[in-house]
């Protein structure tokens, strides 16, 4: 059975991103908030973020405030922030498949992959 799962690693400080908060959202016709999570002790979602009969084909978003994130732990930030919300569209072609979209980030870059 399909599902769509994520985590979160903080490449800057070299730890699990926790307490981000993740938005999806289903973008095919419209953008539709379908659920929102926040990362655990370990970067992860505690449970899937689509699976069953909700893990169906098409086009969605994946919102993370890692913004938010950064300002929590402190430092020296830029105002405005080079990265603050990330935003990851992507398509989910086979319903039977797992998808596992995981974000590296720092205050200044990103990157993602459609990982196992």
């Amino acid at each position: 059975m399909g599902r769509l799962t994520t985590h979160v690693l903080d490449t800057a400080n070299g730890c699990p991103g926790a307490g981000i908060t993740v938005t999806l959202f289903r973008v095919d016709g419209g953008r539709q908030e379908v659920l929102r999570a926040v990362t655990n002790h370990d970067g992860r979602c505690d449970a899937p973020l689509l699976d069953g009969d909700a893990f169906t084909t098409g086009v969605y978003e994946l919102v993370f405030s890692a913004g938010d994130y950064f300002r929590r732990l402190g430092g020296s930030l830029p105002d405005p922030l080079f990265v603050d919300e990330v935003v990851l569209r992507f398509g989910i072609a086979d319903a039977h498949a797992h998808y596992h979209v995981p974000l590296l980030v720092s205050p200044w870059s990103y990157s993602t992959y459609r990982g196992s």
